[in-house]
This record gives structure tokens, C-alpha cells and sequence, in this order.
């Protein structure tokens, strides 16, 4: 997936940030689909998908800053 390595430049705020408006946009896509079904059915698989990488690098963020402030 491209732009993994942006998203670690990001600061945690900035992550924060991108993913709860992803989580927005996951929700409108979520009733648009139930009531009209979209060409491009993948969409909402790759805004998850995307969503999930955000917050995993989100989460190693916050362990490592965690143990640097533990040591």
C-alpha cells in the first residue's frame, strides 16, 4: 500500500485527525450503499483497509512514546 511511509512522518494528532474522518466517511458510505448501491463496490473495502493502517501505526506511536517516557 502507498503512503505507509507518510503516514509515519505524521504526528499522532494528525493521524488522529485522518482517522476519524475516515471512520466518517466509512459511516456515509455504509448508508449510501444500502440505499443505492455503488459502482465501485471495493471502495468501502479499501477506506477500512486504510483506516486499519492509520491505526496500527497510530499504536506504535503511542507504545513507543510510552517507553520513552517509562525509561
Amino acid at each position: 500500500m502507498k503512503g505507509i511511509k507518510e503516514l509515519r512522518q505524521k504526528t499522532i494528532k494528525e493521524l488522529e485527525n485522518e482517522s476519524r474522518i475516515l471512520r466518517e466517511e466509512i459511516g456515509k458510505l455504509n448508508i449510501e450503499f444500502k440505499i443505492n448501491p455503488a459502482k465501485d463496490t471495493n471502495l468501502l473495502t479499501k477506506k477500512r483497509k486504510r483506516l486499519s493502517v492509520i491505526l496500527t501505526i497510530l499504536k506504535e506511536k503511542k507504545d513507543s512514546l510510552k517507553l520513552e517516557n517509562k525509561n
